[in-house]
């Protein structure tokens, strides 16, 4: 393996390092055997293996776990790095509820950038699949307010609700939503890791049954076991080997209690880390080629592609509208399948977002490739309760 040329890395303690990814792996998101600590090795591994570093010289790891309780085990970090052989790393868990992938890659990204290393893993997964979906739904929906949660509120309620003031104040037609499930469907059968590799058609979509009026089954993501793994380096530290750039990365919070927000149909933490990521990365809107979000549920494409700046308010379901989201069109959204094809292992998902586009802007996305220079991902916490964006360049 190539290693990195430690005289040539910046100072530790110095401010402002350019940051990398040189690795990066996903295991296959569905239904596994697997434990949790399994599909984290696994997709550890991978990663490692796929990078021009030696497991030896990973000082740093960040494991992402949603904190859910889908399958508990204390210390997981620590046991992730001995599994891995990158002892005696520094290893922690980070919990961000579904952002929890993205916020392990933010702190190894802080972590490289301050110069307190080098070398930083970060790696997201859940097992979710052994449970019914009625207690999985009451799990997540545990990130409601409490006041929310006596009252019967959950995840996907909201999502209904949502979806169905956007739709009657925007005078949008419900085939909008219903082709995003099918446009992220089709995307799918292109990645051999998705946990659904089937096209489906708006029929199916509005035939399906009913679970949060007007959203109906095909709306929502699957429940999926899986993981996925960045590895990343300091820049100017890197001798070799295929990476991507990390032109910037960050978060912000929302209202929590989502009945005090001014309008359901604007997530606040979006545009904020929208605008925050823009900035670091001296980057607009304009610049994105490709974009990966949160499609937990088809409502949520909608209202991240409006509160990225993709797309003016109530005017992101145009876009589908015109097939312009889709693998040949203008911006290419979800190449992966996203949440709603690839599958929601919930800690996993911010990380695999990563995956994709650092397949896409390095060239072997196979299929699914499009056209790709920049390439944007935003993983959203809670119902919009935070977010966090990533913005990638190719060398």
């Amino acid at each position: 393996m190539t290693r990195i040329d430690s005289a040539s890395a910046t100072p530790a303690g110095a401010p402002g390092r350019n940051v990398a990814i040189a690795g990066a792996a996903m295991t296959p998101f569905g239904p596994r055997e697997a434990s949790l600590l399994e599909l984290l090795a696994e997709a550890g591994t991978d990663c490692l293996a796929d990078a021009p570093i030696g497991t030896d010289e990973v000082d740093h790891l960040f494991v992402a776990r949603s904190g859910g309780a889908y399958e508990g085990q204390s210390g997981l970090a620590a046991a992730l790095a001995g599994e891995l052989g990158i002892r005696p790393a520094h290893a922690v868990a980070i919990e961000q509820t579904s952002s929890s992938g993205a916020a392990a890659v933010y702190e190894a990204w802080k972590a490289i950038a301050s110069g307190t290393c080098e070398v930083a893993l970060a790696v997201g997964g859940e097992r979710m699949t052994h449970l019914s979906t009625a207690t999985a739904t009451d799990i997540v929906s545990g990130i409601t307010h409490p006041a929310e949660y006596r009252h019967g509120i959950t995840i996907p309620s909201f999502a209904g609700l949502t979806a169905r003031r956007y739709l009657e104040r925007y005078d949008a037609p419900r085939t909008a939503l219903a082709k995003v499930a099918v446009k992220n469907h089709a995307h799918g059968v292109a990645n051999p890791k998705a946990h659904f590799r089937r096209e489906i058609d708006v029929e199916t979509v509005l035939d399906s049954p009913v679970v949060a009026d007007p959203l109906r089954l095909y709306d929502f993501c699957p429940i999926s076991d899986g993981s996925a793994a960045l590895l990343l380096v300091a820049e100017s530290a890197l001798d070799g080997g295929e990476h991507v750039h990390v032109d910037g990365i960050a978060g912000a919070t929302g209202t929590h209690v989502v009945h005090e927000r001014d309008d359901l149909t604007a997530m606040s933490a979006v545009v904020d880390a929208g605008r925050r990521v823009y900035d670091r990365a001296g980057r607009t809107p304009d610049d994105i080629d490709a974009l990966e979000v949160h499609d937990m549920f088809t409502i949520l494409e909608l209202l991240q592609l409006e509160g990225l700046g993709v797309a003016d308010r109530g005017e992101s379901w145009r876009l589908v509208e015109r097939n312009a989201t889709e693998r040949g069109g203008e911006l290419p959204v979800n190449t992966s399948g996203g949440l709603k094809s690839k599958g929601h292992p919930i800690a996993a998902s911010g990380v695999a977002q990563l995956v994709e586009l650092y397949d896409q802007l390095i060239g072997r996305a196979g299929d699914r490739q499009v056209d790709a220079d920049v390439g944007m991902a935003c993983n959203v916490g809670g119902f919009g309760n935070c977010a966090i964006a990533t913005i990638l360049s190719a060398p």
